[in-house]
């Protein structure tokens, strides 16, 4: 394998080759349509690549094919007459290097032709995902299809070339450009480096030792997967760690555009691109039957699941033979829908599995006790699934400004880690440093630096003011509803003539009150102490008591800061007056 130098200096220069291919099409095609039409171009020339010493072989596997055999029969037949060991074939008659030799006027009917050369899911890549073909034709209207087909013929990507690590490599960068190029999709497409580099070393950490040696697999999945870029990371991370592991990657993407690219990445990387799907992960988990040893995910913040609502209100009622057995959330926010999710994804045997979900600060707090989110919240913590959460510093993403946090998430805690949640805060600035460009909301970055210590930080046992551990129980209280009687006219005590309360003073609703009391305190201790000297004839509807759970994060790492001093005020602002006065003085004259 080359060296990091190599390798470096290599994609730069394929990346850059075509970038300026791109230059061509700016000004006939949004900067948006511009990255989906060479990313699809440039997977078409490796692929032409990596077929071209078995092309004729597979054709000659293709005409014997039996006429009667299946669909799965025939492409499983053309798949091993490659040698390659890939789900991948091309049975059109010809290369694109003898396209381009050819009548240019045919040169569309022949592109479409050689895709349609493709297994039929990556035909329904080209065609209906990426929908190459319209674009194919746009190009060739505006005169622009056979230089942009040149020069990407040009680039020698054969796999003695440039190995399937280069390849994955180069296809990032370029996702990365064009996600910048048209900052408006930046957000949906691109999951800052070194954040997802950041969870990845987060999970791989707890399994550093279960990782080395021969034969060793390890399953990554993301459920809301965009372009790969997590799953791409995961497996760079894992490699770093035992160049031998074996990485397998599996996602789920509901946009067609994110699906293809994502596809597309997994044959450059030589992965199974079979283990992409499309489609909603929540409506439809299309690895129903699978577990994994790690998910990652940066799913949707804020975003409602009202279109999916009759689908998961069913599962819901399966309660935990579904994934959302532990409640709903408000229809306006399916983030814990997603964090349900991972976790049924969690593989159940002696290793485990863990999880680092990006999210927004909602789902720490919302909602009392009793209502969904909590109880999702107590079913995470009262199972001990919450290893940790981090917080991260604000304007990290293209497309929000707002403060977002790591969720890890373990079925198999360390035995020191079990009962406890550590928080971290790596919002402040002794973590990130300003970007020489602000990229969207992008302004701030973790260098690479950064990333290591904020996961030392995580697993070390070393006191910081960054770090603080709690138990489960701290997280938890009782919501109480304190009641005091009705008084009549007279403010004698009305007392109850009906029902269970026959005998006994009647509430009065509109003096009704409720209590937080921390899991860990005696409510009646409470009771006592915080109620009863102001209220002494109050009560608790003990039948009306709710548990709840919630994480104040930003709460929890407040430090108090005292006023400044009345005599430093009065100074500055004798100050700022002395020179607004000479401003005037200045002016007057």
């Amino acid at each position: 394998m080359s060296d990091a130098s190599t390798i470096s200096a290599k994609v730069s220069e394929l990346s850059n080759s075509a970038w300026s291919v791109a230059d061509t099409l700016w000004t006939a095609f949004s900067k948006s349509d511009c990255g989906k039409i060479i990313l699809p171009f440039m997977v078409l020339r490796r692929l032409d690549c990596l077929l071209e010493d078995s092309k004729a072989k597979v054709l000659k596997a293709s005409q014997g094919v039996n006429p009667e055999a299946s669909p799965e029969m025939r492409d499983k037949l053309l798949f091993k007459a490659t040698g390659l060991g890939l789900k991948i074939y091309n049975i059109a008659p010809f290369t694109l290097e003898q396209v381009k030799n050819q009548d240019p006027a045919q040169l569309f009917e022949n592109l479409v032709d050689y895709i349609n050369g493709f297994p039929p899911f990556l035909q329904d890549v080209f065609n209906a995902r990426f929908d190459l073909p319209a674009k194919l034709k746009k190009m060739a209207d505006k005169d622009k299809l056979y230089t942009v087909f040149e020069k990407i013929c040009s680039m020698d990507l054969h796999p003695d070339k440039i190995s399937n690590l280069e390849m994955g490599y180069l296809y990032e960068d370029l996702i990365r450009k064009f996600s910048e190029a048209a900052n408006e999709d930046a957000g949906d497409h691109y999951t800052p480096r070194e954040v997802v580099t950041l969870i990845a070393k987060l999970l791989l950490n707890n399994d550093r030792e279960a990782i080395q040696g021969e034969g060793v697999i390890r399953t990554f999945y993301d459920g809301t997967c965009g372009t790969g870029g997590m799953l791409s990371v995961a497996e760079i991370e894992a490699k770093k760690l035992n160049p031998s592991m074996i990485v397998e990657l599996y996602g789920q993407q509901l946009t067609d555009d994110g699906y293809a690219v994502c596809v597309t990445d997994m044959l450059m990387k030589g992965q199974d691109p079979l283990r992409i799907k499309l489609g909603d992960t929540l409506k439809n988990d299309q690895h129903a039957d699978k577990k994994f040893h790690f998910c990652m995910a940066n799913p949707p913040y804020g975003t409602e699941w009202k279109d999916a609502k009759e689908i998961i209100e069913a599962e819901a009622k399966k309660e935990f033979d579904g994934r959302f057995g532990a409640g709903l959330p408000r229809i306006s926010d399916g983030q814990l829908l997603f964090v349900q999710h991972f976790i049924s994804k969690l593989r159940d045997d002696a290793i485990g599995g863990r999880a680092g979900i990006v999210l927004n600060g909602s789902p720490l707090f919302t909602g009392g006790a009793g209502s969904g989110e909590s109880e999702i919240r107590k079913w995470i913590i009262e199972n001990d699934y919450l290893e940790g959460i981090i917080g991260l510093p604000t304007d990290m993403f293209y497309n929000t400004g707002i403060s977002t946090y790591i969720w890890i998430l373990n079925n198999r805690k360390h035995q020191e880690r079990k009962g406890k949640v550590r928080l971290l805060d790596a919002g402040g600035p002794e973590f990130w440093e300003q970007m020489r460009k602000s990229m969207g909301s992008k302004r701030k970055q973790l260098s690479a630096q950064t990333v290591d210590r904020i996961v030392e930080l995580f697993y070390s046992n070393k006191p910081s003011k960054f770090v603080k551990d709690f138990d489960d129980a701290d997280f938890g209280y009782s919501t109480i509803t304190v009641e005091r009687p009705l008084r009549d006219e007279k403010g004698e005590i009305v007392i109850s003539t009906k029902g269970k309360t026959k005998g006994k003073p009647q509430a009065d609703s509109n003096l009704r009150d409720t209590e937080n009391v921390p899991l860990k305190e005696n409510i009646q201790d409470y009771f006592e102490r915080e109620v009863l000297p102001h209220a002494p004839d109050a009560w608790i509807d003990e039948e009306k008591t709710k548990i709840g759970y919630e994480i104040p994060f930003t709460r929890l790492f407040y430090e108090y800061k005292s006023p400044r001093s009345l005599a430093e005020i009065d100074s500055d602002l004798k100050k700022v007056t002395a020179e607004i006065q000479t401003l005037l003085t200045e002016i007057a004259e």
